[in-house]
């Protein structure tokens, strides 16, 4: 979104709590302490982890997805100055990233919160250990319900851990280690297209709060 500028965006501001790791352990976000979801370009991901860390104070400005308890950042404010979302590849360092080593893993607990993308679709959850659960939007949405705040959850698939954080890309998931189930391709045999036009059912309404505090 480096084409917005940030200066007219709604801002918040609030303490981080931890970071949000995508699946090739780049940080593309965190939450606040009290709950609001910030997603970052993961572009900046070596510039977020060298300016903040959990307990910074931050202020955010970005663009609000609808429904949805977070906020896409285009500028962060902190202590040692803006993280400025230009795009890739338009600052020297931001690409400064070793891909993190994965292997088979299986994570287990109880669902925190659940997490986002950039345009608020669901992508996974983060558990009350702070280990982070993800799975391709096309899963994500439609197993949105194992997302829920309190509800227990288990998964099998690649992880990897990183300074900064777990995650895992589940290949299996469910309420429990003994109810996995396999996570569908995108175009798998049971994928089909409408015969006519793109399905267009009415989205679901979740309870929607403001994130941080407004100035």
């Amino acid at each position: 979104m480096h084409w917005i500028d940030p200066d007219h965006l709604p801002e918040v501001k609030g303490t981080v709590d931890l970071f949000l790791v995508n699946k090739h352990g780049e940080a593309d976000g965190f939450l606040m302490t009290d709950g609001c979801e910030v997603h970052v370009p993961p572009h900046l991901s070596p510039r977020l982890l060298r300016d903040v860390r959990p307990g910074s104070e931050v202020r955010v400005r970005g663009v609000r997805p609808r429904a949805t308890r977070m906020i896409s950042a285009v500028a962060i404010d902190t202590a040692k100055g803006r993280l400025l979302d230009e795009g890739p590849d338009k600052r020297p360092g931001d690409h400064e990233f070793e891909p993190a080593e994965h292997a088979p893993m299986a994570v287990q607990g109880i669902v925190r919160q659940p997490i986002h993308g950039p345009k608020g679709e669901t992508r996974g959850a983060v558990l009350e250990d702070g280990r982070i659960i993800r799975l391709p939007p096309h899963e994500a949405e439609r197993l949105a319900d194992l997302f829920v705040a309190g509800r227990k959850i288990a998964a099998k698939g690649e992880g990897a851990t990183t300074s900064f954080g777990t995650v895992i890309e589940a290949k299996e998931i469910g309420p429990s280690a003994d109810t996995l189930k396999a996570v569908k391709p995108k175009h798998g045999p049971d994928h089909k297209k409408p015969k006519h036009g793109p399905d267009h059912k009415k989205p679901k309404h979740h309870e929607k709060r403001d994130c941080g505090h407004h100035t």
